[in-house]
């Protein structure tokens, strides 16, 4: 057998066999003069589904939580050091989780859990895409909110230089997914949509407040974390803010899943 087989396999029994650790720590930047929407939706995400878990973790908040980030498919964040291993954004953090048989979602079927899925990849690559574009592509939230935000942690002239390369990073990425040529209108058209196949999936369980059944899933944790931070965050431009507000169902989950994890403590 092959030594990278060996050691992915030594790595895996590992990751299932440890406990989960007490002293987690979920990494993010400051929440009240750093965080992009786009960042605070994945945080928020990460968060509701380590909370639905009843996974202890603390949250630390840092000028450079971007770069010190192993890497990631979107925004790179949050990242969470677990004991020896360190994971970034909510797919790897939850296929961490699930490894060690502590996730949530353990009593889907397979049909189910690949059913679920296909929403979660849906919500994330489409809110994901409407946030980035929203605060890079629109001039006025990008000189008011984006730019001012990103760059207040660096002195002159390295934040001038941190906003250049942050922007010119989404807006490579948002042409990859074909969102560059976009207006604002067909942005607008794809979130719409998107929330419609949501709402349109929440009421197939009238009875209960989940997704799928009476237990959350990772679903409940991504679409809460997107929809909660679009509903929450003030921008210059609420066009994204107002779609989902049509979506009542989508807003009384949001209201649901926040009293439910995230006000209990208070």
């Amino acid at each position: 057998m092959p030594s990278v087989l060996l050691s992915q396999l030594a790595t895996a029994n590992k990751l299932s066999v440890e406990p989960w650790p007490e002293d987690a720590t979920l990494y993010q930047p400051y929440e009240v003069e750093q965080i992009l929407l786009p960042e605070n939706a994945s945080c928020l995400a990460v968060k509701a589904y380590l909370k639905m878990c009843n996974l202890p973790f603390d949250v630390r908040t840092c000028a450079n939580a971007e770069h010190m980030s192993p890497g990631g498919r979107m925004t790179k964040l949050p990242f969470i050091r677990a004991g020896a291993f360190i994971f970034a954004e909510f797919e790897p953090i939850v296929n961490f989780v699930e490894q060690k048989e502590m996730a949530i979602g353990n009593l889907q079927d397979e049909d189910e859990k690949a059913d679920m899925r296909t929403y979660v990849s849906l919500v994330e690559n489409i809110f994901t895409m409407a946030e980035l574009y929203i605060s890079f592509k629109n001039e006025r939230v990008y000189k008011e909110v984006t730019a001012p935000r990103n760059g207040s942690v660096y002195p002159w002239p390295m934040n001038h230089m941190q906003n250049y390369g942050k922007r010119r990073n989404a807006l490579r990425l948002l042409k990859v997914y074909q969102w560059n040529d976009l207006d604002i209108e067909n942005v607008i058209e794809k979130v719409a949509k998107c929330c419609e196949t949501l709402e349109y999936k929440l009421k197939e369980s009238p009875d209960t407040p989940f997704f799928y059944g009476e237990q959350p899933c990772e679903l409940d944790a991504i679409a809460f974390g997107h929809l909660f931070s679009i509903l929450t965050t003030t921008l210059p431009n609420m066009a994204l803010a107002q779609t989902v507000q049509k979506f009542k169902h989508l807003v009384e989950f949001c209201r649901f899943i926040d009293d439910k994890y995230f006000q209990t403590r208070k």
